[in-house]
Parts: C-alpha cells; sequence; structure tokens
C-alpha cells in the first residue's frame, strides 16, 4: 500500500500572525477570513453536520445490530505501508511529517462513509466531516490529548494544528475531546511494530476508529512504516 501525495503548496508558514477570524501573511500581505475548518480550531461556531440513519433501511442492520451487543467490538488489521513519497514531501517542504500524515489519512478518510458512521445513544449517525483526537509528546516524557480540526488545504489544516500542538504541550492536563466525529490517532516511532492494542474503558461505549503509526525504517532506498487501523465492526 502507498501513501499518495499531491505536491500542495503552502510551505511557508513562518511569520503569520491570527485571530480566531483573520489571518495576516506578512509574506504574502495579504489580510483573509480565516476559513471554517480553522475558526473551529479556535472554538468557533461553525457546527459540525451529521444526519440519522434510517437502520431499518440500512444495509448493515444486521451487523449493527449483532456487533453492538459485543463487549468489544472492535477489529483491527496492521499493515507496512511504502511511505517514501510522503516523507520526501514533508521533508522537501519542512513539514511535520506526523501532521503530514495525519493530514493526509484524514483526507481520505473523508471519502470512505464507514469511517463517518458513530453510534450515539444507541442510534447510528453520519457526520460530514471527521476530525483527529490525537496523543501530542511531551518535553517531560508524557503526552496530551489534541483536537484537531480537518482543513483540505494543507496549509490550513497545519496553521491550526500546530497551533493546537503547542496548546497540548504547555498544559499539564490529560483531557480528551469529547467529540464523537474525531479518529483517534497516536504515533509509537520508536517501534516497528507488527500488531498493537488500545487502552479501552468499556464502561463508556465508543464508536471512533482508532489509527496508529509506527517506527519508519528504509529498506534499499524505500521507506516504509507500520500502520495499525481499528474500526467498530458494526460499520
Amino acid at each position: 500500500m502507498d501513501v499518495r501525495t499531491a505536491e500542495e503548496s503552502g510551505s511557508d508558514r513562518a511569520g503569520k500572525k491570527s485571530t480566531p477570524s483573520i489571518s495576516y501573511h506578512f509574506s504574502t500581505g495579504v489580510l483573509r477570513q480565516r476559513p471554517e475548518c480553522e475558526q473551529q480550531q479556535f472554538g468557533g461556531s461553525v457546527a459540525n453536520m451529521k444526519r440519522k440513519v434510517d437502520i431499518e433501511n440500512w444495509i448493515r442492520k444486521a451487523h449493527f445490530q449483532f456487533f453492538s451487543k459485543f463487549e468489544e467490538p472492535y477489529y483491527g488489521v496492521c499493515v507496512t505501508m511504502n511511505c517514501s513519497a510522503a516523507y520526501q514531501f514533508a521533508k522537501r517542504n519542512g513539514l511535520s511529517f506526523f501532521l503530514y500524515c495525519l493530514h493526509r489519512s484524514r483526507s481520505a478518510a473523508q471519502t470512505i462513509e464507514p469511517f463517518k458512521h458513530r453510534i450515539e445513544m444507541g442510534e447510528v449517525f453520519l457526520y460530514d466531516q471527521i476530525d483527529a483526537g490525537s496523543t501530542i509528546a511531551r518535553s517531560n516524557g508524557t503526552f496530551g490529548y489534541g483536537h484537531i480540526i480537518y482543513c483540505e488545504s494543507l496549509e490550513e489544516f497545519l496553521d491550526g494544528a500546530n497551533r493546537e500542538v503547542e496548546r497540548v504541550r504547555s498544559s499539564s492536563d490529560l483531557t480528551r475531546t469529547t467529540a464523537d466525529n474525531i479518529i483517534r490517532y497516536s504515533a509509537l516511532p520508536w517501534i516497528d511494530f507488527t500488531s498493537i492494542s488500545h487502552a479501552r474503558m468499556f464502561s463508556i461505549p465508543d464508536s471512533c476508529p482508532r489509527i496508529s503509526f509506527g517506527k519508519m525504517t528504509e529498506s534499499a532506498g524505500r521507506r516504509s512504516m507500520p500502520v495499525s487501523i481499528h474500526v467498530h465492526h458494526a460499520f
């Protein structure tokens, strides 16, 4: 499997100054209205729309009813992905490789309907947009949780993501977002894993997918890394 890339512009993010609704680019001298996805990152009022699925006429009705009774309804796979092109793009443009993978993987997730289904109060909903709840490492060896809003534009996504990373790194709490329209991300960049499991609190219902990135290795000029994906079997 390959991580596909596109030659997106916007590698020069230095020298920007932003407010919750407006940002000014010193490099271009452009004053622009902040996109809705970035306004969400700053606690704006932009709503993430969802619609209720008609379970009675849903093709996965039987699967939902069956797997919703499981204490552990998740299943997962681990695959080794060719990340050479993604790494080269991130390095050439001075980007965080992790954030670039976060953006590309969620761009793909927006196109896959089962990744946008969630179970809430026994009902199934389909969200318009999926964001990220991600672990973020701190310099003291601990980590925190960040809520990173999706933007189709790589530059706009990175602007908000880098701000969220700094917010988490400057805090000491361990509070996760309560949003349901997220994929739970984590990274183990020091382990070339072949399988992985996740901590679960079974008393709290959850249907968010989980994606983990592992250690990048190189062989014969090709870079690869393990990627783990866990999803709810009802979808």
